[in-house]
């Protein structure tokens, strides 16, 4: 019986150093990559993205940090969320009303940018590959690259009103900007 006990008290104490180490890890990666929220409201439209910015410190980010080709969580830390109040049209496909991850593959001269259904509790796995699993795609579509005359040291993902909705991401010396139509 005392075996069992002290079985306990040793495994309740590696959970909650383990749960106190998850969440001490978690905070230092917010420090360096916080959160953000971008909204738009207009017309009748209500967008969110919620995303974690980080930032260039120096480094090559793509095709290097982000590798071309490869699918990207689009931030840093949970992976970035989209949410549409009704549905849009985006590169003349349909994205129905409701939440979505946003995912990207980045190019040199295009981008893929991904709409995904399902909810992933964090952007990558143990390997550091993107969590994203490609069957609960809700939308694709594929958008140029802009080169940016200026560096953006933070990941920044924006909502442009020029002339409708325009969810634009810039980081580096790259732009892409996905035209959103209701």
């Amino acid at each position: 019986m005392r075996f069992l006990i002290r079985l306990i008290i040793i495994v309740a104490a590696l959970l909650a150093l383990a749960f106190i180490g998850f969440k001490v890890m978690q905070h230092q990666t917010k420090k360096a990559s916080p959160e953000a929220t971008v909204t738009y409201a207009k017309d009748g439209l209500d967008i969110e993205v919620f995303y974690n910015r980080p930032s260039k410190k120096g480094r090559v980010i793509f095709g290097g940090l982000v590798p071309y080709g490869v699918v990207w969580r689009t931030g840093a830390n949970e992976a970035t969320t989209f949410r549409t109040g009704q549905d849009l049209t985006i590169g003349g496909k349909t994205l129905p009303a409701g939440k979505y991850t946003l995912w990207t593959i980045p190019g040199e001269k295009d981008w893929q940018v991904i709409f995904n259904k399902k909810m992933y509790g964090w952007g990558v796995d143990f390997n550091a590959s993107a969590s994203r699993e490609p069957a609960e795609d809700a939308l694709q579509v594929t958008v140029p690259v802009e080169a940016l005359p200026q560096e953006v040291e933070q990941f920044t993902i924006s909502i442009e009103d020029t002339p409708g909705p325009t969810l634009v991401l810039a980081w580096d010396r790259t732009r892409v900007a996905v035209p959103l139509h209701q």
